[in-house]
């Protein structure tokens, strides 16, 4: 016989002394009668919050007698599993499992039959009813360091809470239980400081936990392992100084957790780069999410030499040489699918600087309709496609997203009866579809000889990663002018200026006439989240600097007002705007009489081209992209 709350028999029997004092009762340790009472007790938390949402109209009377009766079902199943008194025998709003109990029976939202209650929807309800904020955690938001030295990773997930940031003298914290305030009295007398919590959702917590903790925990003891064997890199003079492959300790799990927990979180992000920043005392991570560079981590010195051999080492690098740059890849499997993982090197003052490019066959191989063009510019797209001979080139910046035209492109041409043959440097994506090249510079295996080599292959379509030099312009041509479809790209700021670059290249004008069919140039704007979007009204002077005139005093336009998903930014992925021109007979003739790049334009748009300027205005107006990004996108030009 023992007696009921003897803290032995149950991790929550001290919290349920304290809410039932009166029931203070012996009864054998694995009796069905004492594990009845307790799940009677445990399961109110979970009946009371399916009550609380009825009330606040978040579930409907039918979803509330689904929840009670699948209560009831998980009740009467653990009353019959025996040696069960010294498990958990309910569910708590403490530990959350009375929120993903409800959430896990997709009920559906009272008033919205296609919206199925999530435990974000609960926690905003609970958010609403005790006054305390509910926060969409993001983790690019947090220090790292606040997060795991203010409590112990076990305290954490036992009492579901997670330090966020220091302000004023006062600890932000997340929690998921509106009603603990011993946990949060405890907290403050630990840290000596006010409590200001906020609500968040189990999943959050417990991911960033892990994340967090697993990250600080592998770093930590990589760098106890490392004490006394850093090389100081604080001066370009010790560059030099390399150790052996066997010393830097890239095998040791602690920085295999760490890498691995990089590219997770990464992933995780949607980070297109990762770039890893060697600093005279510190190293820095930082993603390039939507475009924008995201500070992330910061690395200790002694651990950073480690996991960046280790990253050269998943690259199949040289780990000991550091003096020159590199390049490699890397291919990952996680939970989404598979990843590839461009790999460039850099000697810099204080180390190697490591830029990751994350690259998804999905992102790059997708459907022409997805990628931004208006109806009759993709028309005039595929009509270049369609062409059995010639050559197309997409033209822009870096960054512009060319690359994935040119894989789009592709993938709208491949078909069995194809022989596709592409030309990279280096290669972005392995597809099956199609034959890649990696051009090697070093062996003699460039642009140009490739492109020699090729035309022996009996290739119906070539794609060149970039035209850089005359040779492999003059080749491009030939191979056009030979019964081929190519496409390539060119470094210019719109579809007029491409022809004066041939022309610098030295590609004669009878030679452009002949074989050049069609020219993209592109760039890359932010999209509105679409969980945030709103209308705002334009006074019609700001946008007649866009060319849009119009009768009314104001134009409603959309923009985003910042919200979880979009981490507050109010813009979520990017999509392509484009301008398109087709060499027909006037632009010939143009070009043969040596007419300038200005005259082509201006022909061009009397005939109907859509500059890239306006159709970034018409996406703006379809409410597709903002104002702001609009004017970036005419600075550039």
């Amino acid at each position: 016989m023992i007696q009921l709350f003897d803290t032995n028999l149950n991790p929550y029997n001290t919290q349920l002394k304290r809410r039932f004092p009166d029931k203070c009762l012996r009864a054998p340790k694995n009796s069905p009668y004492m594990v009845k009472w307790l799940i009677m007790h445990t399961i109110d938390d979970t009946r009371k919050l399916a009550q609380l949402l009825l009330k606040d109209k978040k579930i409907d009377r039918d979803g509330f007698a689904l929840i009670v009766y699948r209560l009831s079902e998980s009740e009467k199943s653990k009353t019959n599993v025996k040696g069960s008194g010294n498990k958990s025998p309910g569910h708590r709003n403490g530990d959350g499992k009375a929120i993903t109990f409800i959430a896990e029976q997709k009920v559906r939202m009272s008033g919205k039959k296609d919206k199925i209650i999530t435990d974000e929807d609960i926690l905003k309800s609970l958010s609403s009813q005790f006054k305390i904020p509910y926060k969409k955690l993001d983790p690019l938001d947090l220090d790292i360091d606040i997060v795991t030295r203010t409590i112990p990773k076990p305290y954490a997930l036992k009492h579901m809470i997670l330090p966020l940031y220091e302000k004023g003298g006062e600890l932000f914290v997340a929690i998921i239980d509106p009603e603990s305030q011993d946990t949060i009295d405890g907290l403050a007398h630990v840290t000596g400081k006010k409590i200001r919590p906020a609500l968040a959702t189990p999943d959050d917590i417990m991911r960033i936990v892990h994340e967090f903790f697993g990250f600080k925990t592998s770093v930590i003891n990589a760098e106890k392992e490392m004490h006394g064997q850093e090389i100081d890199l604080g001066n370009l003079e010790q560059l030099n100084q390399i150790k052996r492959p066997d010393e830097i300790g890239s095998n040791d799990q602690h920085i295999k957790n760490a890498v691995e927990y990089l590219f997770n979180y990464a992933f995780k992000l949607r980070a297109s780069d990762i770039h890893i920043e060697p600093k005279r005392e510190t190293s820095i991570v930082r993603f390039r999410i939507d475009g924008s560079l995201n500070d992330v981590y910061t690395i200790p010195k002694g651990v950073y030499q480690a996991i960046a051999s280790r990253i050269k080492m998943l690259a199949r690098l040289n780990i000991a040489e550091k003096r020159r740059p590199q390049d490699g890849r890397i291919k990952i499997e996680h939970g989404d699918g598979t990843a590839e993982i461009r790999l460039s090197t850099m000697p810099t003052a204080f180390g190697e600087k490591l830029v990751l490019r994350v690259l998804k066959a999905e992102f790059l191989l997708r459907d022409m309709e997805s990628l931004g063009f208006f109806p009759e510019d993709q028309i005039k797209m595929e009509k270049f496609l369609n062409c059995p001979h010639g050559i197309v080139l997409v033209t822009g910046p870096t960054g512009s997203g060319k690359t994935t035209t040119l894989y789009s492109a592709l993938g709208f041409l491949s078909h069995p009866e194809k022989n596709i043959i592409s030309i990279e440097d280096p290669i972005e994506t392995i597809c099956d579809s199609f034959n890649q090249v990696a051009v090697q510079p070093a062996i003699g295996l460039t642009f140009a000889a490739s492109l020699r080599t090729i035309l022996r292959q009996d290739p119906d379509i070539i794609m060149i990663g970039e035209i850089r030099d005359s040779e492999t312009a003059e080749n491009a041509i030939q191979a056009a002018l030979t019964g081929h479809l190519v496409l390539s790209t060119l470094h210019t700021n719109d579809t007029t200026s491409t022809i004066t670059r041939l022309l610098d290249l030295g590609v004669e004008p009878y030679q452009i006439n002949s074989a050049v069919i069609g020219i993209v140039a592109q760039r890359l704007v932010k999209m509105i989240c679409p969980d945030c979007i709103r209308t705002i009204s334009i006074e019609k002077e700001k946008l007649a600097v866009f060319g849009v005139t119009t009768d009314k005093n104001s134009v409603e336009i959309k923009e985003g007002s910042g919200c979880e998903k979009c981490r507050f930014t109010g813009y979520f992925g990017r999509t392509s705007v484009y301008e398109v021109l087709e060499i027909n007979s006037e632009i010939r003739t143009m070009i043969h009489k040596n007419k300038t790049s200005m005259e082509i334009r201006k022909y061009a748009l009397k005939s109907g081209m859509t500059t890239l300027r306006d159709s970034a205005v018409r996406k703006m107006l379809n409410g597709v992209t903002t104002m702001a990004e609009v004017l970036r996108i005419g600075y550039e030009l």
